[in-house]
Protein backbone atom coordinates (compact mmCIF):
# COMPACT_ATOMS: atom_id res chain seq x y z
CA UNK A 1 0.00 0.00 0.00
CA UNK A 2 1.36 3.40 -0.99
CA UNK A 3 -0.39 6.69 -0.23
CA UNK A 4 0.31 10.20 -1.51
CA UNK A 5 -0.49 12.83 1.11
CA UNK A 6 -0.68 16.41 -0.13
CA UNK A 7 0.05 19.08 2.45
CA UNK A 8 1.62 16.41 4.61
CA UNK A 9 3.98 18.83 6.37
CA UNK A 10 1.12 20.99 7.62
CA UNK A 11 -0.65 20.76 10.95
CA UNK A 12 -3.35 18.19 10.12
CA UNK A 13 -1.57 16.42 7.28
CA UNK A 14 1.55 15.78 9.34
CA UNK A 15 -0.51 14.38 12.22
CA UNK A 16 -2.03 11.92 9.78
CA UNK A 17 1.36 10.98 8.29
CA UNK A 18 3.02 10.51 11.69
CA UNK A 19 0.25 8.13 12.77
CA UNK A 20 0.55 6.18 9.51
CA UNK A 21 4.30 5.83 9.95
CA UNK A 22 3.86 4.80 13.59
CA UNK A 23 1.56 1.96 12.50
CA UNK A 24 -1.45 3.58 14.13
CA UNK A 25 -4.04 2.56 11.52
CA UNK A 26 -5.05 -1.09 11.33
CA UNK A 27 -4.18 -2.70 8.02
CA UNK A 28 -1.83 0.13 7.11
CA UNK A 29 1.05 -0.68 9.46
CA UNK A 30 3.38 -1.24 6.51
CA UNK A 31 2.03 1.48 4.23
CA UNK A 32 4.52 3.69 2.42
CA UNK A 33 3.86 7.41 2.28
CA UNK A 34 4.82 10.11 -0.19
CA UNK A 35 4.36 13.63 1.17
CA UNK A 36 3.98 16.44 -1.34
CA UNK A 37 4.19 19.86 0.30
CA UNK A 38 5.09 23.32 -0.97
CA UNK A 39 6.47 24.27 2.47
CA UNK A 40 4.73 27.62 2.64
CA UNK A 41 4.65 29.44 5.98
CA UNK A 42 2.13 26.86 7.27
CA UNK A 43 4.18 23.78 6.34
CA UNK A 44 7.18 22.68 8.35
CA UNK A 45 9.50 19.80 7.46
CA UNK A 46 10.17 19.46 11.20
CA UNK A 47 6.61 18.14 11.60
CA UNK A 48 7.77 14.90 9.95
CA UNK A 49 10.54 12.42 10.72
CA UNK A 50 13.85 13.51 9.27
CA UNK A 51 14.34 10.01 7.92
CA UNK A 52 12.00 7.04 7.70
CA UNK A 53 12.26 4.01 5.45
CA UNK A 54 8.55 4.28 4.51
CA UNK A 55 8.53 8.03 3.89
CA UNK A 56 9.42 9.96 0.74
CA UNK A 57 9.23 13.73 0.97
CA UNK A 58 8.82 15.89 -2.14
CA UNK A 59 8.79 19.67 -1.99
CA UNK A 60 6.41 20.85 -4.68
CA UNK A 61 3.17 22.55 -5.67
CA UNK A 62 -0.15 20.72 -6.11
CA UNK A 63 -0.85 23.03 -9.06
CA UNK A 64 2.09 21.43 -10.89
CA UNK A 65 0.21 18.75 -12.81
CA UNK A 66 3.38 17.54 -14.48
CA UNK A 67 4.97 16.84 -11.11
CA UNK A 68 1.85 15.06 -9.93
CA UNK A 69 1.76 12.84 -13.00
CA UNK A 70 5.38 11.95 -12.34
CA UNK A 71 4.76 11.14 -8.66
CA UNK A 72 1.42 9.35 -8.74
CA UNK A 73 2.13 6.09 -10.62
CA UNK A 74 2.44 3.26 -8.11
CA UNK A 75 0.26 4.94 -5.49
CA UNK A 76 -2.98 3.35 -4.35
CA UNK A 77 -4.66 6.46 -2.97
CA UNK A 78 -4.35 10.19 -2.39
CA UNK A 79 -5.33 11.96 0.82
CA UNK A 80 -5.60 15.60 -0.14
CA UNK A 81 -4.97 17.94 2.81
CA UNK A 82 -3.09 20.71 0.97
CA UNK A 83 -4.93 24.04 1.18
CA UNK A 84 -4.69 27.66 2.16
CA UNK A 85 -6.80 27.80 5.29
CA UNK A 86 -6.69 31.12 7.15
CA UNK A 87 -9.79 33.31 6.82
CA UNK A 88 -8.00 36.60 7.55
CA UNK A 89 -5.42 35.93 4.85
CA UNK A 90 -8.18 35.07 2.37
CA UNK A 91 -9.79 38.46 2.96
CA UNK A 92 -6.47 40.18 2.27
CA UNK A 93 -5.55 38.12 -0.82
CA UNK A 94 -8.26 35.74 -2.05
CA UNK A 95 -6.45 34.94 -5.31
CA UNK A 96 -3.98 32.67 -3.51
CA UNK A 97 -6.88 30.69 -2.06
CA UNK A 98 -8.61 30.27 -5.39
CA UNK A 99 -5.39 29.08 -7.00
CA UNK A 100 -4.40 26.59 -4.32
CA UNK A 101 -7.78 25.35 -3.12
CA UNK A 102 -9.77 25.24 -6.37
CA UNK A 103 -7.17 24.95 -9.11
CA UNK A 104 -4.87 22.85 -6.95
CA UNK A 105 -7.64 20.36 -6.18
CA UNK A 106 -8.56 20.17 -9.87
CA UNK A 107 -4.89 19.54 -10.68
CA UNK A 108 -4.72 16.68 -8.17
CA UNK A 109 -7.91 15.10 -9.47
CA UNK A 110 -6.85 15.46 -13.12
CA UNK A 111 -3.48 13.87 -12.41
CA UNK A 112 -5.15 10.99 -10.56
CA UNK A 113 -7.49 10.49 -13.50
CA UNK A 114 -4.64 10.29 -16.02
CA UNK A 115 -2.46 8.01 -13.89
CA UNK A 116 -5.22 5.62 -12.84
CA UNK A 117 -5.22 6.48 -9.12
CA UNK A 118 -8.94 6.39 -8.45
CA UNK A 119 -9.16 6.55 -4.65
CA UNK A 120 -9.04 10.11 -3.35
CA UNK A 121 -10.11 11.60 -0.03
CA UNK A 122 -10.53 15.35 -0.22
CA UNK A 123 -10.31 17.17 3.12
CA UNK A 124 -12.66 20.12 3.47
CA UNK A 125 -14.26 22.22 6.21
CA UNK A 126 -17.58 22.97 7.87
CA UNK A 127 -17.15 26.60 6.81
CA UNK A 128 -18.52 25.77 3.35
CA UNK A 129 -22.00 25.67 4.91
CA UNK A 130 -21.87 29.28 6.10
CA UNK A 131 -23.30 30.10 9.53
CA UNK A 132 -26.15 28.46 11.44
CA UNK A 133 -28.08 30.03 14.32
CA UNK A 134 -29.47 26.77 15.73
CA UNK A 135 -29.39 23.08 14.94
CA UNK A 136 -26.62 21.52 12.89
CA UNK A 137 -25.69 20.89 9.27
CA UNK A 138 -26.16 17.55 7.58
CA UNK A 139 -24.20 16.66 4.47
CA UNK A 140 -27.21 17.61 2.32
CA UNK A 141 -27.21 21.21 3.58
CA UNK A 142 -26.77 23.79 0.79
CA UNK A 143 -23.34 25.35 0.52
CA UNK A 144 -23.38 29.04 1.50
CA UNK A 145 -19.79 30.15 2.19
CA UNK A 146 -19.29 33.62 3.64
CA UNK A 147 -15.52 34.17 3.30
CA UNK A 148 -13.16 33.86 0.33
CA UNK A 149 -11.52 30.93 2.13
CA UNK A 150 -14.81 29.11 2.59
CA UNK A 151 -15.84 29.87 -0.99
CA UNK A 152 -12.59 28.42 -2.32
CA UNK A 153 -13.10 25.25 -0.27
CA UNK A 154 -16.69 24.96 -1.50
CA UNK A 155 -15.34 25.24 -5.03
CA UNK A 156 -12.86 22.47 -4.36
CA UNK A 157 -15.63 20.27 -2.93
CA UNK A 158 -17.70 20.75 -6.05
CA UNK A 159 -14.68 19.92 -8.20
CA UNK A 160 -14.28 16.65 -6.28
CA UNK A 161 -17.97 15.88 -6.80
CA UNK A 162 -17.66 16.64 -10.52
CA UNK A 163 -14.75 14.23 -11.01
CA UNK A 164 -16.60 11.52 -9.08
CA UNK A 165 -19.78 11.95 -11.13
CA UNK A 166 -18.23 12.65 -14.53
CA UNK A 167 -15.39 10.12 -14.49
CA UNK A 168 -16.63 7.59 -11.93
CA UNK A 169 -13.61 8.22 -9.71
CA UNK A 170 -13.66 6.85 -6.18
CA UNK A 171 -13.61 10.25 -4.44
CA UNK A 172 -14.93 11.05 -0.97
CA UNK A 173 -15.10 14.45 0.74
CA UNK A 174 -14.76 15.12 4.47
CA UNK A 175 -15.90 18.32 6.20
CA UNK A 176 -14.53 18.80 9.69
CA UNK A 177 -15.11 21.23 12.52
CA UNK A 178 -12.35 23.42 13.99
CA UNK A 179 -9.20 21.42 14.69
CA UNK A 180 -6.78 21.93 17.56
CA UNK A 181 -3.67 20.12 18.71
CA UNK A 182 0.12 20.40 18.93
CA UNK A 183 2.19 21.84 16.08
CA UNK A 184 -0.59 24.10 14.80
CA UNK A 185 0.63 27.32 13.22
CA UNK A 186 0.14 30.24 15.65
CA UNK A 187 -2.22 32.15 13.38
CA UNK A 188 -5.19 30.08 14.55
CA UNK A 189 -7.11 31.01 17.68
CA UNK A 190 -5.88 28.39 20.16
CA UNK A 191 -2.14 28.40 19.34
CA UNK A 192 -2.19 32.17 18.84
CA UNK A 193 -3.69 32.73 22.27
CA UNK A 194 -1.58 30.07 24.00
CA UNK A 195 1.72 31.37 22.64
CA UNK A 196 0.91 34.98 23.37
CA UNK A 197 -0.36 34.27 26.88
CA UNK A 198 2.70 32.15 27.69
CA UNK A 199 4.87 35.02 26.44
CA UNK A 200 3.04 37.47 28.71
CA UNK A 201 1.50 39.31 25.78
CA UNK A 202 -2.09 40.37 25.10
CA UNK A 203 -4.49 38.36 22.98
CA UNK A 204 -6.95 39.85 20.45
CA UNK A 205 -10.55 38.66 20.79
CA UNK A 206 -12.86 39.48 17.92
CA UNK A 207 -16.07 41.39 18.68
CA UNK A 208 -17.63 40.35 22.00
CA UNK A 209 -16.29 36.78 21.80
CA UNK A 210 -19.74 35.27 21.23
CA UNK A 211 -18.85 33.38 18.03
CA UNK A 212 -19.38 29.64 18.51
CA UNK A 213 -17.20 26.90 17.09
CA UNK A 214 -17.23 23.12 17.45
CA UNK A 215 -13.80 21.75 18.40
CA UNK A 216 -12.14 18.53 17.30
CA UNK A 217 -8.71 17.22 18.28
CA UNK A 218 -6.50 16.66 15.24
CA UNK A 219 -5.90 13.02 16.26
CA UNK A 220 -9.64 12.29 16.18
CA UNK A 221 -9.97 14.09 12.86
CA UNK A 222 -7.20 12.00 11.28
CA UNK A 223 -8.74 8.78 12.59
CA UNK A 224 -11.99 9.76 10.89
CA UNK A 225 -10.14 10.51 7.64
CA UNK A 226 -8.65 7.02 7.74
CA UNK A 227 -12.12 5.52 8.21
CA UNK A 228 -13.32 7.39 5.14
CA UNK A 229 -10.27 6.30 3.16
CA UNK A 230 -10.83 2.63 3.93
CA UNK A 231 -14.61 2.41 4.13
CA UNK A 232 -16.13 5.61 2.75
CA UNK A 233 -18.35 5.49 -0.30
CA UNK A 234 -17.49 7.03 -3.64
CA UNK A 235 -19.04 10.42 -4.29
CA UNK A 236 -20.13 10.85 -0.67
CA UNK A 237 -19.53 13.67 1.80
CA UNK A 238 -18.86 12.92 5.48
CA UNK A 239 -19.15 15.51 8.24
CA UNK A 240 -16.60 15.06 11.04
CA UNK A 241 -17.68 16.79 14.23
CA UNK A 242 -16.09 17.14 17.61
CA UNK A 243 -19.25 17.41 19.64
CA UNK A 244 -17.89 20.25 21.79
CA UNK A 245 -19.28 23.74 21.22
CA UNK A 246 -17.62 26.71 22.88
CA UNK A 247 -17.79 30.45 22.34
CA UNK A 248 -14.50 32.17 21.65
CA UNK A 249 -14.90 33.90 25.01
CA UNK A 250 -15.20 30.52 26.75
CA UNK A 251 -12.08 29.28 24.95
CA UNK A 252 -10.26 32.43 26.04
CA UNK A 253 -11.25 31.91 29.68
CA UNK A 254 -10.07 28.29 29.60
CA UNK A 255 -6.74 29.32 28.11
CA UNK A 256 -6.27 32.09 30.66
CA UNK A 257 -6.61 29.49 33.40
CA UNK A 258 -4.37 26.89 31.73
CA UNK A 259 -1.67 29.47 30.99
CA UNK A 260 -1.92 31.07 34.44
CA UNK A 261 -2.51 34.38 32.68
CA UNK A 262 -4.35 37.54 33.68
CA UNK A 263 -7.76 38.60 32.27
CA UNK A 264 -6.09 41.93 31.60
CA UNK A 265 -4.18 40.23 28.79
CA UNK A 266 -7.41 40.03 26.75
CA UNK A 267 -8.15 42.94 24.43
CA UNK A 268 -11.28 43.18 22.31
CA UNK A 269 -10.72 44.08 18.66
CA UNK A 270 -12.98 45.05 15.78
CA UNK A 271 -14.83 42.03 14.48
CA UNK A 272 -13.71 40.34 11.27
CA UNK A 273 -15.62 41.18 8.09
CA UNK A 274 -18.39 38.65 7.48
CA UNK A 275 -17.53 36.76 10.67
CA UNK A 276 -19.72 33.65 10.89
CA UNK A 277 -21.55 33.45 14.21
CA UNK A 278 -21.86 29.70 14.69
CA UNK A 279 -20.77 26.41 13.15
CA UNK A 280 -22.28 23.04 14.09
CA UNK A 281 -22.10 19.69 12.30
CA UNK A 282 -24.46 16.74 12.35
CA UNK A 283 -22.03 13.83 11.97
CA UNK A 284 -24.59 11.04 12.35
CA UNK A 285 -23.66 9.66 8.94
CA UNK A 286 -20.00 8.90 9.68
CA UNK A 287 -20.84 7.62 13.16
CA UNK A 288 -23.48 5.19 11.94
CA UNK A 289 -21.86 4.13 8.65
CA UNK A 290 -18.21 3.99 9.65
CA UNK A 291 -18.23 3.75 13.45
CA UNK A 292 -16.56 7.09 14.08
CA UNK A 293 -16.49 8.65 17.54
CA UNK A 294 -14.05 11.24 18.90
CA UNK A 295 -12.01 9.91 21.82
CA UNK A 296 -10.17 12.93 23.21
CA UNK A 297 -12.17 15.05 25.64
CA UNK A 298 -11.88 18.74 24.93
CA UNK A 299 -10.66 19.94 28.33
CA UNK A 300 -8.01 17.20 28.54
CA UNK A 301 -6.96 17.77 24.95
CA UNK A 302 -6.70 21.51 25.42
CA UNK A 303 -4.61 21.14 28.56
CA UNK A 304 -2.24 18.81 26.69
CA UNK A 305 -1.92 21.33 23.88
CA UNK A 306 -0.95 24.09 26.31
CA UNK A 307 1.61 21.75 27.87
CA UNK A 308 3.06 21.02 24.42
CA UNK A 309 3.53 24.69 23.54
CA UNK A 310 4.98 25.36 26.99
CA UNK A 311 7.48 22.53 26.48
CA UNK A 312 8.41 23.56 22.91
CA UNK A 313 9.08 27.30 22.88
CA UNK A 314 11.52 26.77 20.03
CA UNK A 315 8.53 26.00 17.79
CA UNK A 316 6.81 29.34 18.26
CA UNK A 317 9.09 32.05 19.67
CA UNK A 318 9.08 34.86 18.82
CA UNK A 319 5.28 35.01 18.93
CA UNK A 320 3.13 36.17 16.04
CA UNK A 321 3.78 39.80 15.23
CA UNK A 322 0.57 40.64 13.39
CA UNK A 323 -1.70 40.29 16.43
CA UNK A 324 -4.66 39.01 14.41
CA UNK A 325 -7.38 36.94 15.98
CA UNK A 326 -8.82 33.78 14.49
CA UNK A 327 -11.78 31.41 14.27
Amino acid sequence: MRILVTGGAGFIGSAYVRTLLDGGYAGYEDASVTVLDKLTYAGDRANLPERHDRLDFVEGDICDTGLLRQLLPGHDAVVHFAAESHVDRSITDPSVFVRTNVMGTQSVLEACLHTGVERVVHISTDEVYGSIDSGSWTEEWPLAPNSPYAASKAGSDLMARAYARTHGMDVSVTRCSNNYGPRQHPEKLIPLFVTRLLAGETVPLYGDGSNVREWLHVTDHCAAVQLVLTRGRAGEVYNIGGGTERTNRQITDLLLELCAASPEQVRYVTDRKGHDLRYALDDTKIREELGYAPRIGFEDGLAAVVDWYRAHPDRWRPGPADGKAAA
